[in-house]
């Protein structure tokens, strides 16, 4: 035996005792205490059970901190909400004026430096318009723009951008005005991504990676494509991951019979932002009827069942996992009958087995839904939009009216149905705030869509792991035996609660010992992350936070 194998076997196991805390686990709701040894859970319970079973133990004082099982961001786009988190951010301008006024100040502190910034939201906005072509150029001059809409299914380019898009005048979606749409749009953000340094995207996924840490986020799906962002961007992404010290990265790669790429691009499945429609705030969502506000227009079908049906067999007969970007009513029945079709090729246990994925699905019936959850589908689901857009006076209701616009993002439908459920932020659109996502899930906009605390707090946390694969009955809770993924929060008093005083009493009696969550009232404070743990390994540490 060589002297690196001795070693090897001999080392001890390192376990690391967090004493004096809330701790958040299906086995022991009462624990204060929890040891992890070489990344693993194996015991928890009570501080003096824990110093007499680890005496040797790295103590971590917790001071009555609440500690969770990390989140798991179910979709995200890394490089362009890093370029947003320290670039051009026009989420907040409330008017025409305010945004163009932010890109010229930005234009100005990098003067002919190509211009990526996103999040104009022309709804919110007095003038209830985006600003056209001229005046973009009026304040970038010949600097190429490119500036993603919110949703960032359009996009308001530069003259200067247009002309490093060959062909985008001849694609669809194009205007000589306004904002580009669906086949203008890919063209022009593929020419503002090319335009991009390799220096600014690692500086930007390195961002965005200690960003969603630092929000008690351990793994982050990214959702790319040939649409959204590159096969290099993705590698590039992956490789950083791997590195260690930052959130895992599960890779999605959206391209239709991309099959034979798979080993090349290392990616969990071809689905994600594959897309069968776009956004309803662009007007590219695909819908059964015309928009309330644009009579004319049905939005953009991308995909025909048939297509989505040849996706569906081929990720099926290679073992991997399809999805489909879809949002409208539309959308979601071409995808129904997709899943209809394939399911005479390959049968539903075989459809069932690779657990596809559905991203958004906020137009969807009760019997689509116990379609859907028939074949395996998981629904990727984003309630913040919700919290943003939904209810009787939101943009949806802009959009599609009030009836058809308050009835979106139907969580409980699908819960109910029994698809499973991961939630996300689809960053850039929305934040990386995962307590935020959670409590928009709680408190949707319209009565009855919503979820309890628990199922919602699961679904960001081991509904993500679910949704990649990862089904072990153990990641992403806190027993022994589970990875040791976690978070500590500063966190107010907890409680156990009901989405209705009508029913579920039971849960909310201490006898059930059901485990607590931080209250989740509209206003109350949301917990602050002190640390973020990965299989063991800190990842995000709040300075001074703990000792």
């Amino acid at each position: 035996m060589t002297t690196e194998n001795t070693a090897a076997t001999t080392r001890r196991p390192h376990t690391t005792l967090l004493l004096g805390g809330r701790i958040h686990s299906p086995a022991n709701p009462d624990a204060t205490a929890m040891a992890v040894t070489d990344g693993t859970v194996v015991w928890l319970g009570q501080d003096s059970v824990g110093r007499a079973l680890h005496p040797d133990a790295d103590v971590v004082p917790l001071d009555g901190a609440f500690v969770a099982p990390a989140f798991v961001d179910a979709h995200t786009h890394a490089t362009a909400t890093g370029l947003q988190l320290h670039g051009l951010d026009l989420a907040g301008a409330d008017s025409l004026a305010s945004c163009l006024a932010r890109v010229a100040a930005h234009a100005t502190a990098h003067p002919g430096a190509p211009i990526w910034g996103h999040g104009w939201d022309e709804t919110r906005w007095p003038e209830r318009r985006p600003p056209t072509r001229a005046e973009l150029d009026a304040v970038v001059g010949d600097t190429p723009a490119y500036l993603s809409r919110i949703d960032v299914h359009s996009a308001l380019v530069s003259t200067a951008l247009v002309a490093l898009a060959p062909g985008v005048r001849d694609a669809d979606g194009w205007s000589e005005r306004g904002p580009l749409t669906t086949q203008a749009h890919h063209h022009s953000r593929g020419a503002a991504k090319d335009a991009l340094r390799p220096e600014q995207r690692a500086t930007a996924q390195h961002a965005f990676l200690r960003h969603a840490a630092a929000r008690g986020v351990a793994s982050v799906h990214e959702c790319a494509g040939p649409d959204i962002s590159s096969a290099e961007d993705l590698a590039d992404l992956l490789a950083l991951s791997r590195r260690g010290g930052l959130p895992e990265v599960v890779g999605y790669w959206g391209e239709a019979g991309a099959t034979a790429r798979l080993g090349e691009l290392g990616v969990r499945g071809l689905a994600g932002d594959l897309f069968v429609d776009g956004a309803l705030g662009s007007h590219t969502a695909a819908l059964l009827e015309p928009y309330t506000d644009r009579p004319d227009s049905t939005g953009a079908l991308y995909l025909e069942p048939k297509a989505i049906a040849e996706h569906l067999v081929a990720c099926t007969e290679a073992g991997t996992q399809a999805g489909f970007h879809v949002i409208g009513d539309a959308a979601v029945a071409a995808v129904v009958e997709g899943f209809a079709l394939a399911e005479r090729t390959v049968g539903a246990p075989a459809l069932a087995a690779r657990r596809h994925r559905l991203e958004h699905l906020e137009m969807v019936t009760a019997e689509q839904a116990a379609r859907l959850a028939a074949w395996g589908v998981v629904a990727s689901v984003q309630p913040a939009f919700d919290a943003a857009w939904g209810g009787r006076h939101g943009m949806y209701a802009d959009r599609l009216g009030p009836d058809r616009g308050s009835r979106l993002n139907p969580l409980s439908r699908l819960a109910s149905a029994g698809m499973l459920l991961a939630l996300g932020s689809d960053a850039p659109v929305t934040p990386v705030d995962p307590w935020a996502v959670v409590q928009a899930a709680v408190h949707h906009r319209t009565d009855g869509l919503g979820l309890s605390p628990r199922a919602a707090f699961t679904a960001h946390t081991r509904g993500g792991w679910r949704a990649a694969g990862v089904d072990d009955g153990v990641t992403g809770t806190l027993q022994p035996g589970a990875p040791a993924t976690y978070a500590v929060w500063d966190a107010p008093e907890l409680a156990v609660t009901a989405p209705d005083s009508r029913v579920q009493r039971w849960s909310t009696d201490p006898r059930s010992r059901v485990p607590g969550l931080p209250p989740l009232d509209p206003g109350t404070p949301l917990p602050t992350c002190l640390r973020t743990v990965l299989r063991g390994q800190v990842i995000f540490d709040r300075e001074g936070a703990l000792g």
